[in-house]
Formats: C-alpha cells, sequence, structure tokens
C-alpha cells in the first residue's frame, strides 16, 4: 500500500516553504529557492490536519507569539542525524550552540565535522532549529537556505526572547 505525500507552499516572510507530510507527519519543510517543486496537491483535495497545524504554528512563529512548535515530525536519517537533530530540536528559542558545543552534548567533541554535516542535512527548517548553531567564535557560519535567512531567523528570535534588535 502507497502511503499518500502531500505537499504544499506556504509563504513566509523569508521566502516560500515548501512543507512536505506523509502520515501524518511533516517530513520536510524547505525553502524553494532554486528547488524544483512538484505540486501533488490537486485544488480539489483537502489538505490534511498536520500541514494545517503547520502553517498555523508558522504564522504564530513569524507573528512572534509562538516559540516552540508542537507539530508532529518525522525526519528519516541515520542513528547519528537522529541524535544531532534531536539535540537540535532541544536548543531554546533565542539561544545559541556552537558545532563544538553540539559535538559535547553529544558525548565526543572529535565529532564536530560529522554533527556540522549533519545539521546540514536537516530538512525540517525552523521547526528543527538548525539556524541556532553558530560558530565557536560567535560568528553566524553556514546555513542551507543561506546566511541570510539565518540571520533573520536569529534576530527574530533574539529580539522577542531577549529584547535584543542587532546579534550580528
Amino acid at each position: 500500500m502507497e502511503t499518500a505525500i502531500t505537499s504544499h507552499i506556504y509563504h513566509s516572510p523569508i521566502g516560500q516553504l515548501n512543507i512536505t507530510a506523509e502520515e501524518g507527519c511533516i517530513t520536510a519543510l524547505e525553502f524553494l529557492d532554486n528547488q524544483l517543486f512538484v505540486d501533488n496537491h490537486k485544488g480539489d483535495i483537502h489538505l490534511p490536519a498536520v500541514i494545517h497545524q503547520c502553517v498555523d504554528e508558522l504564522m504564530d512563529y513569524f507573528a512572534g507569539s509562538k516559540r516552540s512548535f508542537t507539530v508532529p515530525i518525522n525526519q528519516v536519517g541515520t542513528d547519528f542525524q537522529q541524535k544531532v537533530w534531536n539535540e537540535l530540536y532541544e536548543i531554546p528559542f533565542g539561544k545559541t550552540c556552537s558545532y563544538a558545543d553540539l559535538a559535547k552534548k553529544l558525548g565526543d567533541p572529535k565529532v564536530i565535522r560529522a554533527a556540522a554535516a549533519a545539521n546540514g542535512k536537516n530538512k525540517i527548517a525552523i521547526i528543527v532549529p538548525c539556524h541556532r548553531v553558530i560558530g565557536s567564535d560567535k560568528s553566524l557560519v553556514g546555513y542551507a537556505w543561506g546566511k541570510g535567512r539565518k540571520k533573520w531567523l536569529l534576530q527574530h528570535e533574539f529580539r522577542l526572547a531577549l529584547g535584543v534588535q542587532t546579534l550580528f
């Protein structure tokens, strides 16, 4: 039996996000920039409740009234990637950690590069907050969807959580 995969585009303040859901969970939330998008949602088919919940939570996040997400997610990855993504999910709103901190939380300070690679494989932007990982020197380092978006997301969160207008 095939499982239904549904996609929907959400127009966020920092670009179009493709929300993908399967079996009652969000499986991807990715910015569309230069990606090929195949919309398998037909106009007469209702979107699943999980996509509506995701859109509602994203709207609240961007409006500043939501700091954590409750929408169910399921991202396929190796055991190590799952550990990294679970650690990312635990970074609080308005806070950051370095790749070195992330490696220490994983139990081995030597896995910095592996943790960074797993961070880069995260397909559930914003909800699994890979944007909250910065350089050990507090610098704004890479982000799969662009440093400009990373900066915007961090400033949005710092402004709401700490009253800080500019960090980077």
